[in-house]
Formats: structure tokens, sequence, C-alpha cells
């Protein structure tokens, strides 16, 4: 006789018990990138959260073996523009990276026993990020940001001699950043990005070549592109020594080359992004094989495809089964990337270009349950508020990806519909993905939807649509959180009464200006996020301190619109209880803002909850923090929308939650 399942139980939505829980979601995966290779062997970065976040330098050697070149405790990671990038190079196996207790670059000789890493830059105040080797001159050349004495820190691209002179040689400096440090084949040119305030890497880049002398300095540099409304990404030069880039000149970012009789051409123009906003330093979407084949992945309405175009053919789509796809990197007839899927975690992935095998090269544990767990986001696109300029006639659309609850042991009440989570992803300049994000199941699987925004503003849509955000910061992406949300309501896919919005960092100052200015959500989430967009003006790194003119208006000059888009301001309009979460060490939004806001709730009397992580900044990096954060969230929420959930969780301080909240 067959065994028959038992039928799914009837619970109240918030209460099913879910086998996702905080310890899988830190201990289950660790983040992986920047892959590059050194002799015969594979290395890349694991950034991992029950090691306090610790990014660690790892290698699969020719036989297959994989272990950790980097002891414990010491962690690769940058700080330039405090989001850093890529921390690490391999040579001649040799390791450099950049340490993140000191921010100075030590080689460490891989191969032998207890190998100790030896420092090649002086105790100082720089940073470092985004290297090559220039093997004819053996030397280092990276991006670098000093901080010694002075009121903004100054980025230039550096030679460091490998002689253990620990000297600091400037080749390039004078504009407000850098990146993309490039030799070409012969050692005599070198490209780089630069750009200057108020732009940020997304809205005006330079593209630079310059010869080199002999003594490697840069002669007589010029600008190859870069129209003054053009963001340049990854100039990398092919094995036949061309230098190609990717460049949003015609909307989208698609790939050029850049030749010095023909000037620049385009490769194969798409209606698709082959770029990502440059956060991270070194980031990369294309790469060149031995034959030179290239490889590359780009985005189309928010899926992620591979693709190769082989020298003289038109470009060809690879069937791997990943719908986000980054860290791309080739050698010889090998490709390396980070793609996940729906329903898998990200994982370092291999293709060989010859016989087109895909394997796996590291993955995090198993999820230990069934995939009809998981939630699958179903893209949508809806109208939204069309005051915004929308470089096209007709009504302005926004786009999202909703995921359904999903549990197969519940079912909510017929005579009720899900509570709804809005996600608000950071940036704003950024954009929410399809690969499984075990925070989005975390919701779905206890029984709510969750409604992920692309706002305008987001990347992956072209240039227009990241412009539609430009002067309209906090009243576009708000218009299309609350567009979304009513979308849904209409369609009576939600609890109209049980709605919350969450977001981190730029996604908390949407999700603050929504609550403020729309009465549609009954609670808010906000990780990180911004109350006074004044203080922020004012009181931000170097690396943002400008993104504003672009979104708001340059301050003081527009210091009205400043203060009136600031929910610090209109709390008196807040009608619906409110949880903050802040890192004590986040040098983007201090800790400043989370404070100002949860004391103005506590004035109004309304219900407010403030937690705070010592040893966190700008995103939370440690397991114990992201468990901590996520169990108070959710009784946070039990405790708004009336439901217990099905598991036990520290109570956390609700101030007001049964006060006046007149």
């Amino acid at each position: 006789m067959d065994h028959l399942e038992a039928p799914p139980k009837i619970a109240p939505y918030g209460s099913w018990e879910s086998p996702i829980n905080p310890t899988l979601l830190t201990a289950s995966t660790p983040c992986y990138s920047y892959p590059t290779h050194d002799g015969d062997n594979l290395y890349w970065l694991e950034s991992r959260p029950w090691e306090n976040g610790r990014a660690v330098v790892v290698q699969r050697n020719s036989e297959g073996q994989v272990n950790d070149v980097l002891p414990a405790p010491l962690s690769a990671r940058s700080k330039v523009h405090e989001y850093g990038g890529a921390p690490y190079i391999v040579v001649d196996n040799i390791l450099y990276f950049c340490l993140y207790d000191d921010q100075r670059i030590y080689q460490l000789e891989l191969g032998i026993n207890n190998p100790r890493p030896k420092p090649i830059t002086r105790e100082n105040s720089y940073r470092f990020a985004d290297f090559c080797y220039d093997k004819y001159r053996h030397r280092l050349i990276c991006v670098a940001e000093n901080h010694i004495n002075v009121n903004e820190p100054k980025n230039s691209i550096v030679a460091i001699p490998l002689d253990r002179s620990k000297s600091i040689i400037t080749l390039c400096s004078g504009d407000d950043f850098y990146a993309y440090p490039q030799l070409d084949k012969t050692g005599n040119q070198l490209s780089w990005v630069s750009w200057n305030h108020p732009d940020m890497p997304w809205d005006n880049t330079v593209l630079w070549l310059a010869d080199l002398n002999r003594r490697g300095e840069i002669i007589e540099p010029m600008a190859i592109a870069g129209n003054g409304n053009e963001a340049i990404f990854q100039p990398q030069w092919s094995p036949d020594n061309q230098l190609y880039f990717v460049s949003d000149q015609d909307n989208w970012w698609n790939l050029y080359r850049w030749d010095p009789e023909q000037g620049i051409e385009p490769i194969q123009p798409m209606a698709a992004e082959f770029a990502t906003p440059l956060w991270s330093l070194g980031m990369s979407t294309y790469s060149f094989a031995e034959n030179g084949a290239l490889v590359c992945c780009y985005t189309q309405d928010g899926t992620w495809q591979l693709a190769i175009k082989a020298p003289n053919t038109n470009m060809q789509q690879i069937e791997t089964g990943y719908t986000q796809i980054s860290n791309l990197y080739c050698h010889g007839d090998q490709v390396w990337f980070v793609g996940a899927t729906t329903t898998t975690n990200a994982e370092l992935v291999e293709y060989n270009i010859n016989n087109g095998q895909l394997l796996p090269v590291a993955q995090g544990t198993p999820l230990p349950f069934d995939q009809q767990y998981l939630s699958k986001p179903t893209p949508i696109s809806f109208d939204t508020t069309s005051n915004v300029p929308t470089h096209s006639t007709g009504q302005a659309r926004a786009h999202a990806f909703y995921y359904q609850p999903s549990n197969p042991a519940y079912v909510g009440p017929t005579d009720d519909l899900p509570p709804l989570i809005v996600i608000c992803h950071g940036g704003p300049t950024g954009s929410t993905s399809t690969g499984l994000n075990l925070k989005v199941q975390y919701w779905t699987t206890r029984g709510f939807a969750v409604l992920d925004v692309n706002y305008r503003g987001s990347t992956g849509y072209g240039r227009h649509y990241r412009e539609q955000l430009h002067g309209q910061w906090g009243i576009a992406d708000v218009a299309d959180v609350v567009a979304g949300t009513r979308y849904l309501i209409e369609q009576q896919c939600v609890n109209p009464e049980k709605v919350a919005i969450r977001g981190s960092s730029a996604g908390g100052y949407t999700v603050l200006a929504a609550l403020c200015f729309y009465d549609l959500f009954k609670a808010g989430a906000c990780l990180y996020g911004i109350g006074d967009l004044e203080t922020l003006a004012q009181d931000t790194h170097k690396f943002e301190s400008r993104y504003l003119d672009k979104l708001i208006g340059p301050y003081p000059e527009q210091q009205a619109i400043y203060q009136e888009r600031s929910p610090i301001h209109h709390t008196d309009k807040l009608r619906c209880p409110v949880i903050f979460f802040q890192g004590l060490d986040d040098k983007v939004v201090p800790p400043e803002q989370a404070i100002a806001m949860t004391q103005a709730l506590r004035d109004k009397h309304l219900p407010v909850a403030y937690l705070s992580f010592a040893g966190e900044g700008h995103g939370f990096s440690k397991a114990e923090t992201i468990k901590q954060a996520l169990e108070a969230e959710l009784y946070f929420y039990s405790k708004v929308f009336d439901f217990t959930p099905n598991e036990t969780l520290p109570d956390i301080q609700i101030d007001n939650l049964h006060g006046d909240q007149s």
C-alpha cells in the first residue's frame, strides 16, 4: 500500500513551523568571490559568517585538493571606499593580500610548512585594493586610498615594488576615485578608470590609456572613453592585446572594444546589462579564454545568463540553469563564476569551454529539507506614478519579484490572506536577485508573502531606468514600493491589514519615508537605514559624500528639499510600529541616525524597538548578529500582527507596545 502523506495543517500565517532557522542561514554557505589562477592552482575568496565574517583565501591545487591558504584568524578584506574590493592576488606561488586588521599588504609564501605573512607596506593610513601584477618590473599595481592627516582621503593608482623596500610609488593621482588598473600584454601600456565628485561610478567615468616609460612611469595619459554621461565598467586586455570595456553610452551596459585606428566599436549590441554598479572594486562580468573567446554574463529582466562569443562569431547563450551569475574569470579553456538558482545557494562553478561540462567547485552544505519548502520568485511589473521622466511615452512601470508563502506542511485559514513583507534593496543603485535567498525563504516558509522590489533607480533595466531616481530619491522609490503593494492587495494576494516593509541602508531610508508619507504599511523594519538626509550629507565617507547631489540635489543649496524628505522631520505622520537594527561601527550611516529615529517614536508613544551590535559596520557579517536580528524581527512581527511563532524566540524590548499610540 502506498504511503499517503498527511494533509497540510491549517494554521495562522506566520505561525508555521519552518525548517529554516538563523543558524542554517549563517552556517550553510559562505560568500564566494574573486576567483583567480596561478600556475596549476585555482584560488578564491570565502567570506564566512560562522567565523565572524572572516574573508579567507582558498586554494584548489592540481590534484583537486581544497584548503585554506590564509591561516586563521587572518582576514583578507579591503576598506577602500568602505565597501572594499578585490583584496588579494597570487603570483608565482606567493599570496599578496590586504589584511583587514591594519590594511597593510602582506606576502605569504605558499607551499611551505607554517608560512608567516610578511608586510610589504609600512604601518600607515593607506588602504589598498584591485591588484594587478607588473611582471616586467616585479611590482604590484593597485588602487590606494590615503587617510593620512587629511580631511578627505586621497585616492590614486600606485605601484608597490616587491623588493622589500616597503615603498609606495604614485603612478596617477588628481581625480577623486580610481578603479581597474590594467597592464596590457606587453607591459608598455596601462589602462584605468577614474571619476570625480559628484558622480558615482555608475553616473559618469572616464577610461584612460597611457604609455609607460622604462621606469614604469605614466606618460601623457589619454582619455579614450567617457562622454560626460557614460559609465565605464571593467576595462580588460584580450589575449591579442585589444582593450575591451563595458559602457552604457547607448542606455544599456554593453561590451565595446577600443581600436587605436577605428576608435570605439560595439561588440554585439543588446537590450541587456553586462555590468553591475561598482560598489566593490574588481568586479568582473566577462573574461577571455586562451583561444580568444570572450565569455560573459549579462542580465535581462532581472535574470542573469552566461554567454560566449568566439572570434568572428555571434554571441551564443550557454544554458546553465543559474539565474544569478557574477565574479566571472577565465584561464586556459576553463571558466569560473559564482552562480545561484532560485532553489540553490550561490556556489563557485567551473565551466569547460571545450566539452561544455559544468561542475561546482565549492558549495555550501546541502539544504537539509525538501525543495517543496522553497518559494520561487515570480517576476511582476506594475504601473506606478508617472510624475518622473520615463525617457519614453506612456505609463511609468516598476518591477519586482513576488514570493508566495510556501510550506508543504501548512495552509492558511480559508478566511484569511497571508501577511506581506515588502523588501527595499540597498544602494539605492543596486538590484534584487533571483538567486536563492534563505532570508526571503525564512519568511515564506513561516507563512509570509514577500515582495522584493526593483524600484526605479535599480540596475538591470538600462541607464534610463536608473536615472529616473535622479532628484527623486524618497519619491519615485517610495511610490514604487507603494504601487507594488497596492497591486498585490488589489489582486487579493495579501492581507492589507498585515503589511510590513523592511530594508537596509538606502532601503532603510525608503522604509522610513514610506511609513511617513503613506498610510499603507502596518509595521516597519529598518536596518542601518537613514532617517536624516542632512546628517548623511554632512557625516558619511568620501565615496558617498556627494552621492545625494544626483539623488536629491546639491547640499546645502537644496537644504529645504533634504529637510522635506527626511523622515526625522515627519515623525508626526508615523502611525505604526518600527524596529531598528544598527551596527555601532558603521561609518556609512552612523548609529546616531537610528538613535534619533528611535527616540522620536518613543516620544510619540509608538511601539518601537532598537537593537545595536558592537563590532558590526555597515552590514552584518557575524553569525550571532544575523541570528539575533532575524529572531528579533520575527518576534516583533508576531507582536504587531498578533500570531504565535512555532518556535521559542528571545524576548526583546518593545517600548510602548501596549501604551498610548495617540
